[in-house]
């Protein structure tokens, strides 16, 4: 069970925790009383609680007025799941690509209007760029944005794309909804996205889609500084990154046949550093 702080009073978060733990422990579900006697609170509170919990699907009511655990609760704990399940999947991949370029590879996934960072490996070089694994950035200025996005259905694309609120983090970033739909349509055509300082000054990112069952669920990238990161070398890091994302496509279900254009000459990883 939560424990209570000391330092503050039980609050509203508390109480909801305590109920869904007491639903978790209880597969076949339970009546308000039991709800309530388990959970330490009152009963017309444990009601209230409920009651709203029930009517945004987190939780089933029968009509003999047992609760149980409702199927967006159930979807919650599913993605969580298959996050730290694509993470495992996806790591030995990315150390690999870590070691063919000496750069930061990011592993991202579509989370509402915002990229989720589920996997991060930073460069060892002493100037890098770098996300932590957990966090949150937007999905008009990143490349796994821009890669996560060309590859939603098309309905899907236009819908996100007329809600989406464009933020300008660099004089580079594209604001312009008509124009960011135009690179998202050429990020569908080559099979790539790139960062070129949208989102850092100085920086650029490479990405590729990773598809399951013919859907993209998730992203990967290069990241690194323009003096590395260079005009010369996005289309042997976007071969690489391309070329691995296939890989881990390749490994989850349904594996799509990914259409590769021709891969440039890969030079040994001692000549990426």
């Amino acid at each position: 069970m939560i424990r209570e702080s000391k330092a503050a009073p039980v609050g509203v978060v508390i109480k909801l925790l305590r109920i869904l733990e007491v639903l978790r422990d209880a597969p076949y579900g339970l009546p308000l009383k039991d709800v309530a006697k388990l959970s330490a609170i009152n009963k017309s509170t444990a009601y209230r609680f409920l009651a709203h919990l029930e009517s945004a699907g987190y939780l089933f009511r029968s009509e003999a007025g047992v609760y149980t655990i409702g199927p967006n609760l159930v979807r919650l704990g599913a993605a969580a799941n298959f996050r730290e399940t694509l993470r495992k999947i996806c790591r030995p991949v990315l150390q690999k690509l870590w070691s063919a370029t000496g750069e930061t590879i990011n592993l991202g996934v579509l989370d509402g209007h915002e990229v989720l960072y589920l996997d991060v490996i930073e460069s060892p070089h002493n100037f890098r760029l770098a996300s932590l694994a957990g966090s949150r950035r937007p999905l008009c200025c990143t490349s796994l944005g821009k890669a996560l996005m060309a590859f939603l259905p098309s309905e899907a694309m236009d819908e996100m794309l007329s809600t989406i609120t464009f933020e300008r983090a660099t004089p580079r970033t594209i604001i312009q909804r008509a124009k960011f739909r135009r690179e998202l349509l050429q990020v569908r055509k080559r099979g790539y996205a790139i960062d070129d300082q949208e989102a850092v000054l100085g920086a650029r990112c490479v990405a590729a889609p990773i598809f399951a069952d013919q859907k993209v669920i998730a992203a990967v990238s290069i990241s690194g500084p323009i003096t590395r990161v260079t005009g010369s070398r996005i289309s042997l890091f976007a071969s690489l990154v391309k070329d691995e994302a296939v890989s881990i496509s390749g490994r989850l279900p349904g594996a799509r046949k990914a259409v590769r254009t021709e891969r440039a000459e890969v030079a040994p990883a001692a000549k990426m550093q």
